[in-house]
């Protein structure tokens, strides 16, 4: 009965949360924090719904839910992207989050009197940003693309090196003194294979992987989704088994996988993101239990003290620092140094000290829950406001409510790919027969005024219409960067075409 109880809880609470998310995206309220909000009230210090105190149970689920949260993340991270931005997404995905910690944690323990071990360890904790709350309201309300790429690229990759950062301070205090040199030497010859062996496990995995469901051929689709879960669990075991990182080999195998072409893949991409979306949901909810308002009353002017030297100091130095060797302008590093936006992560890590008796008071799991619930609020509710201050926003797409998909049980090269048509492109006013199209493309259907519309010969397009294109990839980008006329390369070559003005929904 017991159980029942809490499931028919837990379920009310995920509905709740799901339908004020879209009043919070109203007001630019992250969605992460909605659930981090209900998860407090319905706690044991205000409804008392539901009493959480496992702080090793939390974090062990929280663990899980992360495999799926950083394969999604590498999933969606495109590699025309990567190799035009890697150089500072990856310099601020790694360097910047050491001098984030190591600023934060000198600045802490002056600043607030804390040991410089704890100081340091509270540093590493909250060094990284949160991909799924980046990523959620870079979707909503979108910005210049160089900018959003070097912030959704830094934030997906950052985990792991604040993970391992934290693992290495609480470490540090479980052996209360500082490492020999041997231990130094061996933490760097462990962070190296952290980072390799997890980057060759990935390398493997997602080709395993990719064979995999070319092979398995089923009528089942269902059955696609179940292969997923097993093959981002199996490489995470693996990883884990052989000391490398399982989060760094999920991230890389979800970004080649999502880089490449295989059996049934525009349909799992919806099962990722919603898998995806869940775990972080589900975090949330548990993390937002696991707290006792009453002891925010305790760290509100230490959380708020962390929080601004989080924000106005630690970040924008890590930001400016590490862009130095790239071509971003001020405007551009104070965006991304307001965009750091603190998530699911640093509350995970802030678990590790209590779940292995270092912080039995809760001290630095209540500070660092202050810090990123802060984090979200200030910072998620402004940052498209600074963007227009900025000039960096730019206008959303229209996105389909309609999704049309090829179901292969083989390879194939068409795809089935939609965009929006908008004033002023070549498209409108001509009719489909006075199109220039490939042999083997055709336009499927047309998305008009919420409606779906099934194409003939005579069919004029019109402005804010949805075109979806059934062909070769290469084909169709060429189609759309010309306006449906004449194309002067055929096929397999797009170097010509000005892929940043295609605006498609993939």
């Amino acid at each position: 009965m017991m159980t029942s109880s809490l499931i028919l809880i837990f379920g009310i609470l995920i509905l709740i949360g799901t339908f004020a998310s879209k009043i919070g995206n109203r007001f630019g309220v992250p969605v992460l924090l909605v659930f981090l909000g209900i998860g407090m009230v319905a706690g044991s210090d205000i409804l008392g719904f539901v009493s959480l105190d496992n702080y090793v149970f939390t974090r062990d689920l929280a663990n899980l839910a992360l495999i799926f949260i950083l394969f999604d993340s590498g999933f969606s991270t495109k590699r025309e992207n990567l190799k035009k931005y890697a150089g500072a997404a990856l310099s601020l995905a790694t360097l910047g989050v050491i001098l984030t910690a190591i600023s934060i944690g000198i600045l802490i323990y002056f600043l607030l009197d804390i040991p410089w071990v704890n100081a340091f360890l509270i540093g590493s904790i909250i060094s990284s940003t949160d991909a799924a709350a980046v990523m959620t309201i870079m979707r909503e309300r979108p910005v210049k693309n160089h900018v959003s790429a070097t912030l959704e690229i830094e934030s997906a990759a950052n985990d792991p090196m604040a993970i391992l950062l934290t693992t290495f301070m609480i470490n540090i205090l479980l052996l209360k003194g500082m490492p020999s040199s041997s231990e130094y030497v061996l933490f760097v010859v462990q962070l190296v294979w952290q980072f390799a062996g997890g980057i060759l496990i990935a390398r493997i995995g997602s080709w395993v992987g990719i064979k995999l469901f070319n092979k398995f051929k089923s009528a089942n689709q269902s059955m696609y989704y179940v292969l997923y879960i097993g093959v981002v669990l199996t490489i995470f075991g693996v990883a884990d088994l052989v000391k490398a990182n399982g989060t760094i080999a999920v991230f890389f195998t979800g970004y080649t996988m999502g880089n490449s072409k295989f059996v049934f893949k525009r349909g799992l991409s919806h099962f990722i993101s919603g898998i995806s979306t869940f775990a972080n949901m589900i975090v949330f909810l548990l993390l937002g239990l696991l707290v006792f308002p009453k002891s925010m009353v305790k760290v509100w002017s230490s959380g708020l003290i962390l929080s601004a030297v989080l924000m106005f100091a630690a970040r924008p130095l890590a930001v400016f620092l590490c862009t130095l060797p790239f071509k971003f302008s001020i405007k551009d590093k104070l965006f991304i140094s307001w965009g750091g936006l603190k998530g699911a992560v640093p509350i995970i890590l802030a678990t590790y000290p209590v779940a292995v008796g270092l912080d039995k008071d809760g001290l630095i799991f209540n500070i660092v829950f202050f810090v990123v619930s802060l984090s979200c609020l200030l910072q998620g509710t402004t940052l498209s406001a600074l963007a227009k201050l900025l000039k960096l926003s730019v206008p959303p797409q229209v996105h389909s409510p309609y999704s049309i998909e090829l179901f292969a049980l083989d390879k194939t090269e068409i795809e089935i790919i939609d965009t929006q048509i908008h004033e002023g492109s070549p498209f409108v006013g001509k009719k489909l027969m006075d199109l220039f199209l490939p042999e083997d493309m055709v336009i499927s259907s047309i998305m008009r005024e919420g409606k779906i519309i099934s194409p003939r010969g005579n069919t004029v397009i019109h402005n804010n219409d949805i075109v979806f294109f059934m062909g070769h990839r290469d084909e169709i980008e060429q189609v759309i960067a010309h306006g449906g006329g004449e194309i002067p390369v055929v096929k397999n070559d797009i170097e010509g075409a000005d892929k940043e003005s295609i605006e498609k929904i993939v």
